[in-house]
């Protein structure tokens, strides 16, 4: 009986101390994915998908590669257009490979120093090659491409205007609301402050 006993608590031990090493590894493993933006939703997600995994056991044997998904926007598509509103003008762009980096965002010296009317800034932004509405929707359909440094602005896209049924002109803009991105919108006959800059593409 206590040989048994003995065996059982060898055995006990053996099973803690794996345990422990796998806990460890895995803790290992967490704490590399946040630094790198993982969400725990996102392991969850990674957890329950087997084909996944095995995809990525591929790349770390060396049997595939990953790539970066390259995200064109179409900039000469007609803009989304809410009910009781036309575009009034649309600055096409053609094929624009996303990348956040080829992205300025673009402030009036009125703006830095005070405020500017949205005529006038409209104006000022003319010849400039102003993002427009198609680049701010693929944004929302694909949030996780919005720069960490938009929050606390209202970015606007300029290159789409619109008018609604009472003939006045707006502009729509990217925003952070605390729980998502979502666009809103803003009359020219309004002013801009420093916090609503323009999306420019940068050259």
């Amino acid at each position: 009986m206590s040989v048994r006993i003995v065996a059982l608590k060898k055995g006990v031990r053996h099973m803690t101390s794996d345990f422990a090493k796998n806990m460890g590894l895995a803790h290992k493993v967490i704490s590399a994915g946040e630094l790198v933006g993982f969400t725990p939703a996102q392991w969850n997600a990674l957890a329950e998908n087997p084909t996944l995994f095995d995809a990525i056991h591929d790349v770390v044997l060396g049997h595939a590669e990953i790539k970066p998904i390259e995200h064109l926007i179409d900039c000469d598509a007609a803009p989304f257009t809410q009910s009781g509103w036309k575009v009034e003008k649309h600055q096409k762009g053609g094929q624009f490979k996303w990348d956040s980096a080829q992205v300025a965002l673009y402030l009036s010296e009125f703006q830095k120093n005070g405020v500017i009317d949205g005529n006038k800034l409209r104006n000022e932004l003319a010849g400039k090659p102003v993002m427009n509405a198609c680049v701010l929707d693929y944004l929302l359909a694909h949030p996780n491409l919005i720069p960490e440094k938009w929050k606390g602005k209202y970015v606007f896209f300029w290159g789409t205007i619109y008018r609604d049924s009472d003939g006045y002109l707006y502009v729509r803009y990217l925003g952070w609301y605390g729980d998502g991105w979502g666009w809103r919108y803003r009359w020219l006959g309004d002013v801009w402050s420093g916090d609503g800059p323009a999306a420019l593409r940068a050259s």
